[in-house]
C-alpha cells in the first residue's frame, strides 16, 4: 500500500481537495500505475473526515479513469493512465528562480554513453574489477559491525582506510605520509573543491596546466575562483609563464592530461621555489601513476617539498571504479582542521561501509593484486596502441612518449584543428569514440592532436577500432 501526503488545512471542499490531490500525484509520477491507495476508511480516519467525503472522492477519480476498484482488494491507480495530454496539467511551473550565469556554461562529460571501439581517456575496464574479492570485503564491512553504531563518522574518514592509505603510497610511491594528515574523500572533484574552499576566496586566480583537464576548471569558476592557464611543453608546466597574483598551481606532473608529458625533475623543483617565493599552494593531481611501463618513476612533488606548500590529491577511480567515488587528498598538518571542517560542511563524511571495506581490501592485499593484475594488461594495450600509431599513423600524427597511465596522446603534423575535429566525428560515426585535445584548451590557442585511453576497449579491438580511425585519416582531404 502506497502512503502519500494530503494537506486540507484551510481547505473548504475537502472531496475536491483530496480527488486533485490524488490526481496530482498519478500525472506526476508519485503514483504509479498499480499501486494501491490506502482504503477509504483508513484515509479517512487519517484525514479527519468522514468516510463519505473519501468515498466521492474516489468515485469521482475512478469516474475519469484514474483508479480502479477491485472487489476484495482494494483501490488501485489505474493501468491505463496516460500522460500525453493530462501530463501538462500535472506539471508544475518551471519556477521564476534562476540559476548563476555560471552554469549555462558547464556540461557533465557523457562518459556514460556506450560506443564499440571506446578510446576516451580516464575510464578503466570494469570487466577487470575484482568482483569477488571486493564483495568479500563489503560483506566483512557489514557484519563486523565496523560501521553498526549508526551515528556519523569523523569528517577526515575512515581511521583503518587512512592507515592503509598512508601505508600504500608509501609503498608505491615513496610519500612519508601519516594517517592524521589524510582526509577521504568522494573523488578527485570533491578533494579540490574542499581544497578550493580552504585555501582559495572568490577572486582569488589558480592557475592551471593549459591544455588541462576540464571539469576543475568548471569546479573553480563556479565558486568565482579566476583560473589562468599556463602553457605545458616537453618538461611539463611552464613555470617561468606563471604570472604574478596566483594563489595555487593545480598540475598533473606525473602524467600531464591530456598532453601525456611527465614534468622534468628541473621544473618540479623550478615550480617549488616559485611556490614559496610566492607563497602559493601547489595541488599535485596524482590520477594514474599506480600504472607504468617503463623508467624509472619520479618522485612525486610532494617527496620533494620541505615547506610544506604541495597538497597529494589521489583517486580509487583508475585502479578501482569511478563508480565507487572514494579518493582522498594528503595535505600539510597547517591545514588540517580547517579541510575537516570543509569535508564537514560538504557531506560530513564519505560512505562509512565502502570505507571499511576498502580499508580491508588494501590491508588483505588484495588491493595490491589486482593493480597488478590490470598493470599487466594495460601494458599490454599500452604497447598495441603505441606500435599502431607510429606503424599506421606516423604521416599524420606525431606520437608523445609515455610510459604512465591510462593514455596515449598524438599531435598532428600538418593537420588542423578543424581536420582533426572533422576526424573524430567522422570516427564517431563508425563506433570510434577519441578525443581531440583541443576540447582541452584554457585559452584561444587550442593544439591538433588526439587523446586515446586504452582502459575501457578490450585487448581484442584496439587493432580494429585503430584501422577505422586509420580510414577516417585516408578520407580527411590535405
Amino acid at each position: 500500500m502506497t502512503a502519500f501526503h494530503i494537506s486540507l488545512v484551510g481547505r473548504k471542499d475537502l472531496s475536491g481537495e483530496i480527488y486533485r490531490q490524488v490526481r496530482r500525484a498519478v500525472l506526476d509520477r508519485r503514483l504509479r500505475p498499480g499501486d494501491l491507495l490506502p482504503p477509504g476508511r483508513e484515509l479517512a480516519r487519517t484525514l479527519a473526515v468522514s468516510r463519505a467525503t473519501v468515498t466521492v472522492a474516489y468515485e469521482q477519480l475512478a469516474a475519469e479513469g484514474f483508479v480502479t476498484s477491485r472487489q476484495g482488494s482494494g483501490t488501485f491507480v489505474s493501468e491505463a493512465v496516460t500522460l500525453d495530454g493530462r501530463e501538462k496539467a500535472g506539471r508544475r511551473s518551471t519556477g521564476a528562480l534562476q540559476p548563476r550565469s555560471i552554469w549555462e556554461a558547464i556540461a557533465p562529460p557523457l562518459t556514460f554513453e556506450t560506443v564499440r571501439f571506446d578510446f576516451r581517456a580516464g575510464l578503466c575496464d570494469a570487466s577487470l574489477f575484482p568482483a569477488r574479492s571486493w564483495r568479500r570485503s563489503v560483506t566483512w564491512a557489514l557484519r563486523s559491525g565496523e560501521t553498526a553504531p549508526g551515528v556519523y563518522e569523523h569528517p577526515a574518514g575512515h581511521g583503518d582506510l587512512r592507515v592503509a592509505i598512508a601505508r600504500h603510497i608509501g609503498i608505491s610511491r615513496g610519500i612519508r605520509a601519516f594517517a592524521d594528515d589524510i582526509v577521504i574523500t568522494n573523488g578527485t572533484q570533491q578533494a579540490l573543491d574542499i581544497l578550493a574552499r580552504v585555501l582559495l576566496a572568490p577572486g582569488d586566480a589558480i592557475a592551471v596546466e593549459d591544455p588541462g583537464y576540464g571539469p576543475p576548471r568548471q569546479l573553480f569558476k563556479s565558486l568565482g575562483i579566476r583560473v589562468v592557464g599556463v602553457p605545458v611543453d616537453r618538461q611539463g608546466l611552464v613555470v617561468d609563464a606563471l604570472p604574478r597574483g596566483i594563489r595555487a598551481v593545480y598540475v598533473t606532473p606525473s602524467h600531464q592530461f591530456p598532453l601525456s608529458v611527465t614534468m622534468t625533475l628541473a621544473r618540479r623543483q623550478a615550480l617549488l621555489a616559485w611556490a614559496e617565493r610566492h607563497n602559493a599552494a601547489i595541488i599535485e593531481d596524482d590520477y594514474d601513476s599506480e600504472f607504468r611501463f617503463g623508467d624509472r618513476p619520479l618522485e612525486p612533488l610532494q617527496t620533494l617539498d620541505e615547506n610544506g606548500r604541495v597538497v597529494y590529491v589521489g583517486s580509487f577511480s583508475k585502479t578501482m571504479l569511478p563508480t565507487l567515488r572514494l579518493g582522498f587528498l594528503l595535505a600539510p598538518p597547517s591545514l588540517r582542521a580547517a579541510l575537516h571542517k570543509a569535508k564537514f560542511v560538504s557531506d560530513w563524511h564519505s560512505s562509512a561501509f565502502a570505507q571499511a571495506a576498502l580499508a580491508r581490501f588494501i590491508d588483505e592485499g588484495a588491493f595490491a593484486r589486482h593493480v597488478r593484475r590490470v598493470s599487466a594488461v594495460y601494458r599490454e594495450r599500452h604497447r598495441i596502441l603505441s606500435a599502431a600509431i607510429s606503424r599506421d599513423f606516423a604521416e599524420h600524427l606525431e606520437l608523445v612518449p609515455s610510459t604512465t597511465g591510462l593514455h596515449l596522446t598524438a599531435l598532428a603534423r600538418t593537420m588542423s584543428v578543424d581536420h582533426i575535429a572533422t576526424i573524430a566525428r567522422r570516427a564517431a560515426d563508425r563506433g570510434v569514440a577519441v578525443q581531440v585535445l583541443s576540447r582541452f584548451a584554457v585559452g584561444a590557442a587550442s593544439r591538433a592532436g588526439i587523446m586515446l585511453g586504452y582502459g575501457a576497449i578490450p585487448t581484442a579491438h584496439i587493432e580494429e577500432g585503430m584501422n577505422l580511425l586509420r580510414a577516417c585519416f585516408d578520407s580527411e582531404p590535405q
